[in-house]
């Protein structure tokens, strides 16, 4: 029986950051992952979405052509060729994560790995122990409990499209709703949006709920909210029609995309073989050293619950092997001030505390600074979004605990500000920073 410092059990990007950091220590590692390397985000999350926003903002500049002078025609996206693009682009991206881990000799073994004991698994008939096993597999796309749910898709089934439908219905309220949404009607698409509660992206700032549905009905993506579903029908031509509780009914479309959620998956991994827990939602419980309930055990990345962001996943796997074999013992992922990016039309993009939020911690020491405009490209453009940002500070220094913005640059202006904002800058700060113009940026340091 072969004994390793340190096996993993996935091959996404947690996983894969965690073994590789963990190898460049001199640990024995070894991967086990039935799949494509590189997980959600390189095969059917970041990266491949990613690729069809860039594609959906090259169909906007094609629209705004005329406006700055261009001659510009109406064309559709040859939505096959970017599809073979987009994939190859991937599978060599997959080539690469194996090349990487060959590099580093950790040992990958093509399979699914289930407990046989609390520090021992079974995959592909062998039978392997560690000092140290490390879960992230990740998580899957939910489907909701009613009739003809699977006739939809999923952000897993986006990604198989042969070609653009004409007519999609697009069910969800979280950061995978509305980038597809986006997608889908800047490429063309008749875009039905339905939202189960009153907004969008209610775990963020208000603002951006808000401002997003206000984009995106500006885009033409009919809203539906408290639609909560009962159904889903196929119709005797094929098409598809989503029956709601309040009876209202939203279609025929050709396609219906799910994006209520991602539960964990943990399914076929026999964590009772380890005695391994799992919290009320099904995620694997962990501490804030990434160490489930079983010394020696741990998870990382999404199948903890804990923001799931591959950057987030990555950090706790690197921060992991720092502190099994690194010689850094209080090393662990910090979960306070990620910033994040909904690649949304414009994107739009936080880091730290929603308003409501705090509020609810500091009261009265709140106060907000707001600002909206039309940024200068669209000065010449019929189109006229508004950029919306918002500042969050607390305590007579004025400390900035939030800062939220939605508005073209927003994905990347974000990344400095965020840096700011973990390093508790303040409004004065931001105020004595010199403004680069012009830019939207600039409106956070000049902000009154």
């Amino acid at each position: 029986m072969t004994k390793y410092d340190l096996i993993v059990i996935g091959g996404g990007s947690g996983g894969l950051a965690c073994a590789q950091r963990a190898a460049e220590y001199g640990a024995r590692v070894l991967l086990a992952e039935p799949g494509r390397l590189g997980g959600t985000c390189v095969n059917v999350g970041c990266v491949p979405k990613k690729v069809m926003w860039n594609a959906a903002e090259i169909a906007h500049a094609i629209h705004d052509g005329p406006d700055y002078g261009f001659e510009a025609r109406p064309a559709a996206a040859d939505w096959a060729a970017l599809k073979r693009a987009r994939d190859a682009y991937v599978r060599r991206l997959n080539e690469i994560y194996e090349r990487n881990l060959a590099n580093r000799k950790v040992e990958l073994v093509r399979g699914a790995a289930r407990f046989a004991a609390p520090l021992a698994i079974e995959v592909n008939g062998r039978r392997l122990t560690a000092s140290h096993i490390v879960i992230a597999t990740g998580g899957r796309p939910m489907l909701p409990d009613i009739p003809g749910a699977e006739l939809g898709i999923t952000s897993d089934g986006f990604f198989e499209l042969e070609q653009r439908p004409q007519r999609v219905a697009v069910v969800g309220s979280g950061y995978i709703a509305v980038e597809l949404t986006g997608i889908f009607a800047a490429l063309g698409t008749q875009v039905a949006l339905a939202v189960r509660g009153t907004r969008v992206l209610k775990d963020f700032d208000a603002m951006l709920g808000e401002h997003s549905i206000e984009l995106m009905r500006g885009d033409g993506v009919e809203v539906s909210t408290n639609a909560w579903p009962e159904a889903l029908v196929k119709l005797p031509d094929g098409a598809l029609e989503l029956a709601l509780r309040d009876g209202r009914r939203i279609g025929p479309v050709d396609v219906l995309l799910w994006a209520i959620g991602r539960a964990p998956f943990v399914s076929g991994l026999a964590l009772e073989s380890a005695g391994v827990e799992l919290d009320a939602y099904g995620f694997v419980r962990t501490d804030k050293y990434q160490t489930t309930n079983v010394p020696a055990i741990y998870a990382i990345g999404d199948v903890t619950g804990q923001r799931q962001l591959t950057p987030v996943a990555i950090a706790a796997g690197r921060r992991l092997s720092d502190r099994l074999f690194g010689g850094h013992p209080d090393r662990h992922m910090d979960y306070e001030n990620i910033p994040t990016v909904i690649f949304a039309h414009p994107p739009i993009g936080t880091v730290g505390l929603p308003e409501s939020a705090a509020r609810d911690l500091y009261g009265d020491d709140v106060k907000i600074f707001k600002s909206a405009f039309v940024p200068l490209y669209h000065a010449l453009t019929k189109r006229k979004p508004r950029v919306h940002m918002k500042l969050i500070t607390v305590g007579p220094e004025q400390r900035i605990v939030g800062v939220h913005v939605v508005g073209e640059g927003a994905d990347e202006l974000l990344q400095g500000f965020a840096v700011a904002v973990k390093m508790g800058a303040t409004k004065r700060d931001f105020d004595d920073t010199v403004a680069i113009h012009p830019t939207s940026a600039e409106e956070l340091v000049t902000m009154r």
